[in-house]
Formats: structure tokens, sequence, C-alpha cells
């Protein structure tokens, strides 16, 4: 028989086991209960959750500057000529340049253009002639240009949280190379290493079947998009479909963790996600809230009306959505569609607007920085003019105009993300607008920089300043003046060594690049190589 002693250790021994054991089942029970919870919330086809469980996302390593241990090389290499020329059909002999850009992060603020001390091109390019690779091989680096950028954050460390989107396609433009909208949707909707940012995507396919539907799941799902799929009706009229998004938002069981519920088109760009949410601190969710901007074009405001244009994002407070939700029936009758037809058939976008104005004293709110871009021709002026835009829409080309601004953000990976766009003049007359372009004015900088290059026109009726009470009126365009020209970013890629390439082409037969006479500007065609190093 023990002694009082050995039975007061057992007992103890005991206790401790009893206390960590029920200590650890309640921790188990603590986050089990919470994944069933959250697997509860989504439809029965096998959604899962891409947002991590957990309190709030602290400062993390995502917030920490990236450094590189990059060693400079601009030796030619006849490889990567040949490939070059190759993809972008490059005539037998092309100008070629490499240059590198030191990207020094300071507490300043971000300018629309800031003037280096520094020339771009101090040598000339080097002719690259690949029948004689033997020309080139042993070039050397100039001194990286050095250039001051913000503290600005990265898209990493960007939280949509609050946010839930919806938006309407069909499975041809998801899956199709010229308009999907995956690669965009992942740069705005993750942290660019795989995991969602807290925002939620609410996907209505056109007349998808269930494979479509299981196809396009698992494509987002595996970039990190946390986005549920649905069906959606052709036979419903367009502008209803429109309007159906916002109960269909308000009715996930998720809309009771957000504050902002938003309506927005498959080609709707957010470029920086710290911009957005930044902005959207000054409103109060709890009021009723329509959140959006109109038409740059002042005749597409006055052909469709004063409202939200959906392609810049519609931003609507719950409590809105609720009301919107509440009237949603009387909202689509045959008669509110008949009167939402402006001329171009029914708008899905005056169908919201009538459905917010005829039941409540809710006016639109205008956020400056969201753009519809409702613009045609040549869009350079536009992002050559230094601006940090909060959305971009209208870039898929079809009639609008064609840019890759999934292309342009990757600097922002190594470099901040209000360095997208961000222009640096050096005093040889170039001028980069980072991720976009170079532009070479071989004239001189005898123009207003401040003021935006109108290289695009309003459709169908260009009055000349349709477009004025948004962009400021704008200087005249330096297409086929002879007064400027440009390489324009076709690729860029972010390197395992934390540095981005920028690859920008200009081709000789392109139609800008003319004097005055047609002459072509130069008779080859030409690549620019730069390399960003944080």
């Amino acid at each position: 028989m023990r002694n009082p002693f050995s039975r007061c250790v057992l007992f103890a021994v005991a206790l401790l086991l009893l206390l960590a054991i029920t200590w650890k089942s309640d921790r188990i029970e603590d986050v089990g209960s919470r994944i069933v919870k959250a697997a509860s919330t989504h439809n029965s086809k096998g959604n899962v959750q891409q947002q991590p469980i957990g309190d709030d996302p602290q400062a993390t390593d995502k917030d920490i500057a990236p450094v590189s241990n990059h060693v400079m090389d601009c030796s030619v290499n006849s490889t990567h000529m040949g490939e070059l020329k190759a993809k972008y059909e490059l005539g037998d002999t092309f100008q070629y340049l490499k240059r590198y850009v030191k990207i020094n992060r300071e507490p300043i603020v971000r300018k629309s253009i800031t003037k280096l001390g520094q020339q771009f091109l101090p040598n000339a390019f080097t002719m690259v002639d690949l029948q004689h690779p033997s020309n080139y091989g042993n070039e050397q680096c100039t001194e990286p240009l050095q250039v001051p950028v913000t503290e600005s954050p990265y898209p990493a460390s960007g939280n949509l949280s609050d946010f839930m989107f919806g938006v309407s396609t069909t499975f041809k433009r998801f899956s199709s190379d010229k308009t999907s909208p995956v690669n965009e949707w992942t740069y705005w909707l993750t942290d660019g290493k795989g995991k969602s940012n807290g925002g939620k995507l609410i996907l209505l396919l056109l007349d998808a079947t269930e494979d479509q539907i299981l196809h396009a799941r698992t494509i987002l799902h595996h970039a990190g998009i946390d986005v549920d799929v649905y069906h959606s009706d052709s036979s419903m009229e367009m502008a209803v479909r429109y309007l159906t998004l916002i109960p269909t938002l308000y009715n996930h069981p998720e809309r009771q963790t957000k504050k902002w519920l938003v309506s927005c088109d498959d080609d709707t760009f957010f470029p920086s996600v710290h911009a957005l949410t930044k902005r959207f601190e000054a409103y109060d969710p709890e009021e009723m809230l329509y959140i959006g901007t109109l038409s740059e074009d002042v005749n597409n405001v006055d052909r469709h009306g004063s409202q939200a244009f959906g392609g810049a994002g519609v931003f609507l407070s719950v409590p809105l959505a609720a009301q919107i939700t509440k009237d949603y029936e009387t909202c689509k009758t045959d008669e509110k569609i008949h009167e939402s037809n402006s001329g171009w058939g029914p708008q899905g976008d005056i169908l919201l607007r009538k459905c917010i104005y005829e039941n409540t004293d809710v006016r639109l709110s205008i956020i400056r920085g969201l753009y519809q871009l409702d613009l045609y021709g040549d869009p350079s002026g536009f992002y050559e003019s230094g601006i940090k835009p909060i959305s971009l829409h209208h870039f898929k080309g079809g009639g609008w105009h064609s840019a890759l601004p999934w292309e342009y953000t990757k600097i922002a990976h190594i470099c901040g993300e209000d360095c997208t766009l961000q222009r640096f003049q050096t005093s040889d007359n170039y001028i980069i607008s980072t991720g976009f372009s170079v532009a070479y004015y071989p004239q001189g900088m005898n123009f207003n920089a401040a003021q935006m290059e109108r290289t695009f026109a309003a459709a169908p009726q260009d009055k000349g300043w349709n477009l004025d009470y948004v962009f400021d009126p704008q200087r005249p365009s330096l297409l086929k003046t002879g007064r400027k020209i440009s390489w324009d970013l076709q690729e860029a890629h972010v390197n395992e060594d934390n540095t981005v390439s920028h690859i920008y082409v200009r081709k000789a037969n392109d139609w800008r690049w003319v004097d005055r006479n047609g002459e072509p500007m130069t008779p080859i065609d030409g690549i620019i190589e730069l390399v960003w190093v944080p």
C-alpha cells in the first residue's frame, strides 16, 4: 500500500494530465467549430473558404521591403535575343538596350513626375543582328538609374476582408486567352503568393454547364481566390441579371462579415488594394450608401443618366443592399426594364439607379480615381499621365482600348503600389511611365507634362471636350508629329532574386511614330529591357 506522499504525487500528476487534456480539447473544439461554421456557409459543390481562420491580420513579413543580391549583367545573349525576335516578330536587325533601375524607398510624397539628374541613354543602343552574333556579347552596364519612390505598401499586405464582389460573365470570356480575368483577379484578390487577401468573389457564369462551373471554381481556388461560382440564366434580361447581383450578394451567408457589396465587370481592375480600402475609411458602412463614379465621357452621362457606371465599380453599403433586395421584385418589372432603355437597350446601371432613387433618398457619392474608361484608340495619354487610379476598366479591346494592367502592376511587388505608372524624367528627354512605356522626345520636353496627352478619343460623338470634366482639358497629341516615340511594355516578370524585368517593344511600322510627312522616325524595331532592383 502506497504512503500518503505517494498518493499525493499520483493525484497531482493525474490532475495535471486531466487539465492538459481539457485545455487541448478546448483549443481543438474552438478551431474545429470555426472550421465547421466556415464550411457551412458555402454551397454544396465543395467550395473551400480561402480566407485564413483567425484574428485580423497583423504586420508580417509581407510588409518588409524586399532585398536582392542581383549582379548586373548587360551582355547581349543571342539565345535571349532570338526569343525576343521570334516572340515580337522583329526585323532581322533591331536595337536593344538593357538598363538597370535602383529603387530607393524614402519617406516622400508620390509625385506625378520626378526629374532625375541622370541620362537614360548615356551610350548608343546595341544593334542586334543574329546573323553576326560575334559583334556583341561583352557589353558593360552603365550606372543604374536611381529613382526615389514612396514607402508605399506592397500588394501582399492588402486586406479586402470588408468587401464582397459580384461579377456576371460568360464561360467563353472567362476561359478565352484574350478576355480571361483570372490573372487580374489574382492580383487584387490574393496576396500574390496563393492566398486570399480576404476579398470574396461571387461569380455568375451565364448558361455554364456543371463541368464548366467546376472548372472555373478549380482554377480560381488554385490561384488562391476565395470564390463561389453559380449559374446565371440567359433567359433573364441582361439588365435584370445585373440587378440580380445585389440580392445575390446580400443573401450570401458570408455577407454578415462584410461592410461593402460591390458590383463590377469581369474587366474591372483595382491596381492598389490599399488605396481602395483607404478611401473607404471615410465612409460609414452603417449608413445607406451608393458609391461609384460617372463615365469620363459627358456624352455617355447625357445618354444614360447620372449614375454609377458599373465597370468602374459600384459599391453599396449592406443597409442599402438590404433595401434593394426588399424592393427587387418591383424594380425589375417590364415597365422598369422599359424605362431603363436609353436607346442602347435596357441598362443595368440605370435599372439599379432607378431602384435606389425611386425607393430611397440615397443619391450617388462619387469617388475620384475610379475610372470607367469609355475611351477608344491609343490609351497612352491616360496611362502616361502619372495617374494613380483606384480602378480601371475596358482594357480588353473589342472596340475599347487595349492595355495590360496585370503586367503593369508587377512592379508593385518589389517597389510598392505607388510605383505603378509613376513617371521619371531623365536629363536626356526620356520619360519612364513605370510599367507602361519608355517615351523619348527628340525635340525636347516643350509641353506641359502635368496635362494629359489626348492620344485617345471619345465615341461615338467626339466633340473634343467630352472628357474635360474628369481629365481636365488635355494637351494636343504628339502622335504622328515626329516629336515623340515610345517603347510599350509587353511583358513583366517578378524574378526569384526579387528583381522585376520589363520588356518594352517598339515596332518600326507603328503608325504613331512618323513625322508630319508620314515618314517613319526609325527604320528598325527596338527593345528596351529594364531590370528594377529593390
